[in-house]
């Protein structure tokens, strides 16, 4: 799989799984530019602290779908859980349209983050197995910065729903979670065409399908290129077996790959405190500080999410070539401070409803590469047989620790209509960045370019 060359078959693979980001990005912004209309008697008559609330109903669900499914993916496969994972997302989001008070739609948020969770790790760990090594950094970057291509698009399209020429104030915003699941479904139709991971067959004694799937990726490619493919190196011996023990995953992870376990984990709460505060909550900034009315809260969004949208283009090459550890720190430190001097000019009030969106957007130019390599790194640096688990945990506990809080407190500082004490906010979740930086410098590893199977060898291999 790592020799062959860039393909229709890879770019199927990109487009089936990774646009899901595109739609998670696109429906979760829709709620964020939508959130100021919630609060209105005409909608859900939601407050600022129900806001943060409903964004960490959403987070407590995904926590929860990534372990759940996480454990799933490595036991069962990565394809039967894409598809899994997606139809929960799809259940949520359709219901989520129906809601009728916070609480319903509260549940709702819950069962779409627990979906969304579960994608996380069944998708990451079938587009790293898929995928060549020497392009693995960049694709991964991309993948999970389009995200915020539907971030872009949902804040467009939120203009539209909170148009009330248009859409009534009750309308507009079940729309929103309307188009959502409809998108989900055709999604869900593309993948079929995605195969399973031959990495995940071989290691769960599934030999002969393993054999087939590659050999039919291999036609595919050069039948495509039309000339003979390079001739495959290297070996590795394994002991196949259908289960691994979760005794077996948590010795992996605790024991023999502890330290990588610890900077994962740091990684992965750094870049989930960032965001989670200030993405949920980027609305009601907007409009309490700077009085922008709700109806063009999504306007500001657009540049702010076409910088996330560029970042990962921009630096994810380089994650390949300059390599893992020093990317991850620089984006990690540059992104840590730009948002700390972004908090203190808006604490002084020196900034504009303008210049707060395009600070940022440059912060979150660095800081959405960063955060993509933390899932980058999660995927790359455990043994096959718990990769999946492994996203799944990381994911599960960085946002737990430093998601799941975040959007609530925010919301509340927020509400208190103080700006010091959400600078205060600010500059923790900037000196996480940075101290997480630091650390991927000391402790990261260097996979640009490496098998995976280079970079952690499986758990079953003999010798």
């Amino acid at each position: 799989m790592d020799r062959l060359p860039w393909s229709r078959f890879h770019m199927l693979v990109v487009v089936a799984l990774g646009v899901t980001w595109a739609l998670d990005g696109l429906e979760v912004t829709i709620v964020g530019a939508l959130a100021p209309r919630l609060q209105s008697p005409d909608a859900l008559g939601l407050t600022d602290a129900d806001v943060g609330m409903l964004a960490s109903f959403y987070l407590v669900g995904a926590v929860a779908g990534a372990l759940g499914f996480g454990w799933l993916t490595d036991r069962l496969g990565r394809k039967l859980m894409f598809f899994t994972t997606l139809g929960v997302y799809i259940v949520g989001v359709a219901l989520s349209a129906f809601a009728w008070d916070v609480w319903s739609l509260a549940v709702f948020r819950l069962i779409t983050g627990v979906g969304i969770g579960g994608e996380y790790a069944a998708i990451n760990s079938a587009i790293d197995e898929l995928m060549p090594a020497r392009l693995r950094g960049r694709i991964a970057l991309i993948v999970n910065g389009t995200f915020w291509a539907g971030a872009a698009l949902g804040a467009m399209g939120s203009v539209a729903l909170l148009d009330e020429a248009l859409f009534d104030a009750d309308l507009g915003w079940r729309l929103g979670f309307g188009i959502g699941a409809a998108l989900g479904l055709l999604i869900l139709f593309a993948r079929r065409h995605v195969p399973e991971s031959p990495r995940w067959l071989a290691a769960h004694d599934r030999i002969p399908e393993a054999d087939a799937v590659t050999a039919e990726i291999e036609r595919e490619v050069e039948a495509e290129r039309n000339a003979p493919l390079p001739t495959a190196t290297g070996s590795i011996l394994i002991r196949p077996q259908r289960v691994f023990g979760l005794g077996v995953v948590f010795r992996a992870m605790l024991a023999d790959y502890r330290g990588r376990s610890a900077l994962v984990l740091a990684l992965m709460t750094a870049q989930a405190f960032l965001y989670n505060a200030i993405f949920f909550t980027y609305g009601l900034v907007l409009t309490k500080f700077y009085g922008v009315a709700a109806g063009h809260v999504g306007l500001y969004l657009i540049p702010f999410a076409l910088g996330n949208v560029v970042g990962p283009i921009v630096l994810g090459p380089l994650f390949d070539t300059v390599g893992r550890r020093k990317m991850i720190f620089l984006t990690y430190a540059i992104s840590g401070t730009l948002l700390l001097a972004t908090g203190w000019l808006f604490a002084a009030e020196a900034l504009t409803s303008v210049t707060q969106t395009l600070a940022w957007s440059a912060i979150f130019f660095f800081a959405s590469a960063a955060a993509s390599s933390a899932y980058l790194t999660a995927s790359e640096v455990f043994p096959l047989e718990v990769r999946a688990l492994a996203i799944a945990a990381f994911y599960a506990i960085g946002t737990a620790l430093g998601g799941v809080v975040a959007p609530y407190v925010f919301g509340v500082l927020i509400g208190g209509a103080d700006r010091w004490p959400i600078f205060g906010g600010y500059a923790f979740a900037a000196a996480m960045m940075i101290g997480a930086g630091l650390a991927a410098l000391r402790y990261g590893v260097d996979a640009e370019g490496r098998s995976l199977e280079d970079v952690a060898a499986p758990i079953s291999r003999v010798g």
